[in-house]
């Protein structure tokens, strides 16, 4: 399959007038894009680089408001019933027309079992198309967030996913991989022409995308590089044009360098930690017979014995907004009267160690990331030692992002960090997900098994309320419950942090995807 893609990269370099002039986006990345599938993974970092192959029906701008992509109209027919106007002329790279078959294709194999998208098109019982422009999506249920829901979920070309034997998702979490794992076929500005993972991923541009830009587009040339140490000298070396991200320590020396520009912003990601609140007994963990994490005094204990304005000014150097919220300003559903956080207090954290029965303490496993968020491996390093000073004696145990995700998502965890995205920009993204038991499409994030009975009502009703007034009631009604319940405990929102050659012309959105089709590169 390599060779294959290699080839066809080869022919198209060399085919395409002009293609040797054509400027190159040298991207490095702490991470590797975790699967070509666009069901494969559902993570931030892998979608946004795959949205420079595939495209939904309809896509965030740089402010992340809806607009047309694949779809140039939609309608609501009834309650629960959507339908699609496809855009005229769009073809995939191999030059095949998109129709409405494909999207049908893609929806149900988003659906199917093992797709990381499965909980996302839960609510569609059925797509059908109604002509070769026309798509219906007929839900099982009213779904307010369906247009938001559908950003992220890609057309790819059912022609070629038959042929290519990928009908069924990639699913990364049973290592089950299927072509489409290190293949594409998508209606792109990029087509993938080359891909050895976690070494190079090469794209060209699409010389028939429907989306003309403004600026010619570069040859797209991405290289995970672990090391921040390597990144930078990449950079400064001129090895590469752009790093993600840009450690923190280092932001004064790259400015002071010359000739690069540091771009820094607020996402919406929340970084918090998660307990397991269901196991009878902790997994791993000194206390035999018990599972600590399940009282609400254990859980506040480790809440007010985190000294987050340390790991603010000393591991995140200012970087990061402190908060007490699971969701971030900008995402429907917010509201500022969560965000103060209950005070850090080792002696109240100590005190009710006591109170639950643990005044000895415990020792537990941590498990946490090394690439995946800006130093969490380090905020993890911070955590250990704030953890003990209440007895409990926590074991770190930090590895590359796709291994982590695949252990704590299989549920193999006591204590760990998690950041998260409402990938929707609304709240429920982060209500059913992370707190709403997992019970069908509901609490594939919920890896702590966190449960309130009024929440999960809450959820239920939210997720088909169309009375906006009422839906945001209840979304603040269930954001405050579990943040009563100590749910999660909330750190804070990291910045994206980059830096680039100077010239080089990039969009920073606060999902924080690097949308390629925007790169101009002079």
């Amino acid at each position: 399959m390599r060779l294959r893609i290699l080839v066809a990269g080869l022919l198209l370099l060399v085919g395409a007038a002009g293609a040797a002039a054509q400027p190159a986006f040298r991207y490095a990345a702490s991470q590797d894009v975790e699967t070509m599938d666009p069901v494969g993974r559902f993570g931030i970092f892998t979608l946004g680089f795959l949205h420079a192959i595939y495209e939904p029906l309809v896509r965030y701008d740089r402010d992340l408001k809806l607009e047309p992509a694949l779809a140039t109209a939609w309608t609501r027919v009834d309650a629960t019933t959507w339908r699609f106007t496809l855009r005229e002329g769009v073809r995939f790279h191999d030059g095949s027309a998109l129709t409405a078959a494909d999207v049908v294709f893609s929806i149900e194999r988003g659906k199917a079992e093992g797709s990381a998208m499965a909980a996302t098109l839960a609510p569609v019982a059925a797509a059908v198309a109604i002509d070769a422009r026309t798509v219906e999506l007929v839900l099982a249920r009213p779904q307010p967030t369906l247009l938001n829901d559908l950003a992220f979920v890609f057309i790819m070309s059912r022609r070629w996913a038959e042929a290519n034997n990928s009908v069924k998702p990639t699913n990364l979490r049973a290592n089950a991989l299927v072509p489409a794992h290190g293949d594409a076929m998508g209606t792109g500005p990029f087509r993938l022409v080359r891909r050895e993972a976690d070494t190079r991923t090469e794209l060209a541009p699409n010389p028939a995308w429907w989306d003309r830009p403004a600026k010619p587009l570069p040859r797209v040339e991405f290289r995970p590089i672990r090391a921040a140490g390597t990144r930078i000298a990449a950079l400064l070396s001129g090895e590469v044009d752009f790093i993600d991200p840009l450690p923190l320590q280092d932001v004064a020396r790259i400015q002071a360098a010359g000739g690069f520009t540091v771009r820094q912003a607020a996402e919406l990601r929340t970084l918090f930690l998660g307990m397991d609140q269901a196991r009878p007994e902790l997994l791993g963990a000194s206390v035999k017979g018990a599972n600590p994490f399940k009282d609400p005094r254990v859980r506040r204990a480790i809440y007010q014995a985190i000294d987050i304005g340390a790991i603010r000014e000393r591991v995140m150097r200012g970087a990061a907004d402190v908060t007490g919220s699971m969701v971030g300003p900008g995402v429907v559903g917010y509201e500022p009267g969560f965000e103060p956080r209950l005070p850090f207090d080792v002696d109240a954290a100590r005190r009710l160690m006591a109170e639950a029965g643990y005044a000895s303490g415990f020792s537990v496993g941590f498990d946490c990331p090394n690439d995946r968020w800006v130093n969490d491996e380090a905020i993890c390093q911070a955590i250990v030692p704030m953890l003990a000073r209440i007895g409990i004696m926590a074991t770190l145990d930090a590895q590359p992002g796709g291994r982590y995700l695949n252990k704590v998502l299989n549920r193999e965890t006591a204590l760990y960090l998690l950041g998260w995205t409402p990938g929707n920009n609304d709240a429920f993204d982060v209500i059913k997900p992370i707190m709403a038991p997992r019970e069908g499409a509901y609490g594939l994030f919920n890896i702590g098994g966190y449960a309130n009975p009024r929440v999960t009502e809450l959820a239920k009703a939210i997720e088909v309320e169309a009375d906006g007034a009422k839906r945001l009631a209840m979304i603040r009604e269930a954001i405050g419950l579990h943040a009563a319940d100590i749910g999660h405990v909330p750190l804070h929102r990291q910045y994206t942090t980059w830096a680039h050659r100077r010239g080089i012309e990039v969009v920073q959105r606060a999902d924080g995807v690097l949308p390629l089709w925007q790169v101009h590169v002079p």
